[in-house]
């Protein structure tokens, strides 16, 4: 009972301050921000979070995590080489979309996060782009994708997806579902792969 409370009191801090990173930016929020918004003094988060730096590490790292999750379980999967990369990209999009305030933190502030942070999210990140990389390379190997650089293309595809957290709108005549399955689409046919228009 007493990790679920510590979990719940640091998810709640995460959650507040990500809304305000997200409205005013890394350098806009002071810890004193995040207690008042929880209602709670600043040594609180002491309790929780060394600073405001490992604060903003907390924000941003998982999200990558979840990305290369999503790409790793499509790629091991015991499908085709399309509907594995169907899996990837539409996981991806989903995360990216869920995320979106997480991700905009983290392109707008990633020079505040600490080396060592730093040196973590980008080591995923380039894990992300090997894992994808080899998913596309299987792909071509297979006779199923039209790619000659596949580790080109898996950066194109990556940063096309990630790049969908500065237009997305929630409200916005896509849901995520939808727009993940017409990312996955479009991924597809940047691979050579022939995809059916809906009539």
């Amino acid at each position: 009972m007493r990790d679920e409370i510590l979990a719940y009191k640091r998810e709640r801090i995460l959650e507040e301050a990500v809304k305000l990173f997200y409205a005013r930016g890394f350098t806009g929020t002071t810890l004193d921000d995040i207690a008042a918004e929880l209602g709670v003094t600043k040594p609180f988060i002491y309790t929780h979070f060394r600073g405001k730096v490992e604060l903003l590490a907390a924000l941003c790292k998982p999200t990558i995590e979840m990305a290369l999750e999503a790409v790793t379980s499509a790629a091991a999967l015991p499908a085709t080489p399309t509907e594995r990369l169907r899996h990837a990209i539409t996981g991806f999009t989903k995360v990216v979309l869920q995320r979106q305030p997480n991700i905009a933190i983290y392109f707008r502030e990633e020079k505040n996060l600490a080396p060592d942070a730093l040196a973590e999210i980008t080591a995923l990140r380039k894990q992300f782009d090997h894992v994808l990389s080899g998913l596309l390379k299987d792909g071509a190997a297979a006779g199923a994708f039209e790619i000659e650089d596949h580790s080109l293309a898996a950066l194109a595809l990556g940063g096309m997806i990630s790049w969908a957290y500065t237009w997305y709108r929630p409200a916005g005549r896509l849901s995520i579902d939808e727009t993940a399955h017409h990312m996955a689409d479009l991924a597809l046919r940047m691979a050579g792969v022939r995809v059916a228009i809906p009539a």
